[in-house]
């Protein structure tokens, strides 16, 4: 069988630990043996980054923007404890959170639903599709530990020389402090690209800050999204017969729990990190949840919604057996491939990435999966396949 033929390299960014592992073998049975597959390759596990001094993070997110799509495996995100475990000379910064900050845009995040898994929250019927935004915040923070006591002050410079200062805290001895910030700009195109968004797949709004506590960096958010509704997209949204609803972030946390679904729920980058892996997991599994950064520029980022599945890989190391589901990566590669063919008029492309979801998705109805889906699959006598295994498996329902 000829293999189907690519004109547009995918940027491909190679991650870390388990899901480092994962993604060779996807490439290696689900993908070279079907396709002519034309990658633009970066590295970005932490030894490579710590090797460019995380210029390789920079230098993906660029590519990005040149081709249009990329692929992206999870990677770390160093902490104390992984700069001692990496010998590193920094610790280094979310890849994320700099590729985001240099794309830009929205990133959603939608379960990938099977009838045999019913979610852990009895009242959802559909899907909750989550909207994060995903630039700025904490993500792109400065910090401080101070050493004593002192005044910490909050000043922005406009570029004639003048100053707005406030006075953050009167420390009386040694604490931390966080400097986060955000632009109008990219609010306004997190809230044209959500409502876009909804209007496309039919399903209401609903967005959530705190401003009660935050009137000004949140309050903006809140204006920019109302401002955007009214004049832009209401009258549309009416006509659709949809809606869209503000509320308070701990309001809209109780209140999905007693909603069937069917909605896409907009965060701001922090809550939105947290509320997918929630929603995930509650649908069946953070390795159920697709991902996707779509930039006001028109540019597409897919990744899996998980982390590097640390616990997995060190039992790997070991020579351990392992039972990792490998299905957010392979729809991250779907995801991107489907694209890649819209992009380049590739019907061939499109229709593999479908019958690729098809396959993975009918490999596990038909009772072969991980260990994580067989603790909580309706299916009776299900076969527990290793990590290797259910990947040769879905193969094997993509040949049939």
């Amino acid at each position: 069988m000829a293999k189907i033929k690519m004109t547009t390299p995918l940027v491909e960014m190679d991650g870390d630990e388990m899901t480092r592992i994962i993604w060779k073998m996807i490439k290696d049975e689900l993908l070279y043996p079907f396709i002519d597959l034309k990658t633009e390759y970066y590295d970005l596990g932490l030894p490579e980054r710590e090797k460019t001094k995380d210029q390789v993070t920079f230098d993906s997110a660029y590519a990005a923007q040149k081709y249009g799509v990329a692929v992206k495996c999870a990677t770390i995100t160093p902490n104390r404890q992984r700069v001692e475990e990496y010998n590193l000379s920094e610790m280094w910064k979310s890849p994320n959170g700099t590729i985001r900050a240099i794309l830009d845009g929205t990133v959603f995040r939608a379960p990938i639903l099977i009838d045999s898994i019913r979610p852990a929250v009895r009242n959802w019927k559909k899907p909750i599709t989550i909207a994060r935004h995903a630039y700025g915040d904490v993500y792109k923070n400065c910090e401080i530990e101070v050493k004593g006591a002192g005044k910490a002050e909050l000043v922005f410079t406009y570029e004639d020389g003048t100053e707005e200062r406030k006075t953050i805290m009167q420390m009386k001895g040694p604490g931390i402090l966080q400097g986060i910030h955000n632009t109008e700009k990219s609010i306004e195109s997190f809230a044209r690209c959500s409502f876009r968004y909804a209007l496309d797949e039919k399903v209401s709004v609903w967005f959530a800050t705190k401003d009660t506590i935050s009137k000004t960096y949140d309050g903006k958010f809140k204006e920019i999204f109302q401002r955007i509704y009214d004049e832009e997209f209401k009258s549309e949204f009416e006509k659709a017969g949809l809606e869209y609803f503000y509320t308070l972030i701990d309001d809209a946390v109780a209140r999905v729990m007693k909603c069937e679904g069917n909605i896409l729920w907009c965060c701001k980058n922090y809550d939105g990190d947290v509320m997918s892996d929630m929603v995930s997991s509650a649908f069946g599994s953070l390795a159920m949840m697709t991902s996707v950064l779509v930039s006001p520029e028109g540019y597409y980022e897919y990744e899996a919604a998980h982390g590097t599945v640390h616990r997995h890989y060190y039992k790997h190391l070991k020579g351990e057996e392992t039972s990792t589901n490998s299905v957010a990566t392979i729809f991250a590669w779907t995801g991107a491939l489907r694209k890649r063919g819209e992009l380049d008029g590739n019907q061939e492309l499109m229709n593999f990435a479908d019958r690729l979801e098809k396959a993975t998705l009918s490999t596990i109805e038909s009772g072969k999966m991980t260990k994580d889906l067989a603790l909580i699959t309706s299916l009776e006598n299900v076969t527990v396949l290793n990590s290797e295994e259910f990947i040769k498996e879905i193969r094997k329902t993509l040949e049939n």
